[in-house]
């Protein structure tokens, strides 16, 4: 197993109209700094919050498919398929497959906090295609619970609604209460496993994370996830070996 914790000092950092909106990045772009760089079919993660109202203005994406999840508070989108706005509360899920291109804005009302992930499908294909674009209520994912472990599933499995054209990825948040039992989770050694500790504490094989930790496990079959005041993950599982050449690995070439 190898199991690497990068803490959010430690992360790459952003920010929009003048640090009315902040993010820490798990995976930013090059110039933003930050260890990580994309790896798997994982191209970008920003954990934003909006610190006022405060709208980013239109902009262009192409090829990738981008993911919102509202983590707390308002949110709305508007791009120019759909020519108009959407809102999105908490727990609700937004995908733009930016296919041959389309522009959007994002206004994100005070206090509101989302990830934004950017998915690196074969743009060879995604670059033919036309733009879609779906919203999920958080009504519409489904639950389980096993041993204490609440597994809420976003993507990855049949039941799950979100439809993505980037292969082999399942998203999930995982929520273990306090005094819950220690849990083993049966891991997939032919997938790396991308985990940001939204709230609390906990050991991952005896390893201490916290909140807004971003952790990496790769070749490991079986995690050991303990803790004693509670903890909530989000977790995306993705191909070690994609099978086509993603954008990331073409980038990373070009620059050296």
């Amino acid at each position: 197993m190898v199991l690497t914790v990068i803490s959010k000092k430690e992360q790459a950092y952003g920010q929009f109209n003048n640090g009315q909106i902040i993010e820490n990045k798990p995976i930013g772009f090059p110039r933003e700094g930050g260890p990580t760089r994309p790896y798997s079919t994982l191209f970008y993660w920003a954990y934003a919050e909006a610190k006022v109202d405060s709208t980013i203005g239109l902009h262009p994406h192409q090829g990738f498919e981008i993911m919102s999840f509202v983590l707390n508070g308002k949110i709305r989108h508007f791009d120019t398929k759909l020519n108009g706005w959407r809102d999105l509360e908490k727990g609700d899920v937004q995908i733009i497959r930016a296919g041959k291109g389309i522009s959007h804005a994002e206004f994100m009302a005070q206090d509101a906090v989302m990830f934004q992930i950017w998915m690196d499908p074969n743009i060879n294909k995604t670059m033919q295609q036309e733009a879609t674009y779906d919203d999920y209520p958080a009504a519409d994912f489904p639950r389980t619970r096993r041993n204490g472990l609440q597994v809420t599933t976003y993507t990855g499995i049949p039941e799950a609604p979100l439809k993505m054209d980037t292969p082999g990825v399942t998203i999930a948040r995982w929520e273990l209460k306090g005094g819950e039992e220690d849990q083993t989770i049966a891991l997939k050694p032919d997938e790396v496993y991308s985990i940001y500790v939204l709230s609390g504490t906990g050991n991952f094989n005896d390893r201490a994370v916290s909140q807004d930790d971003f952790i990496i496990i790769e070749n490991a079959d079986k995690l050991e996830l303990s803790t004693e005041e509670g903890i909530e993950l989000f977790v995306i599982a993705s191909p070690v070996k994609v099978g086509y050449p993603t954008y990331g690995e073409i980038m990373q070439r070009q620059m050296g």
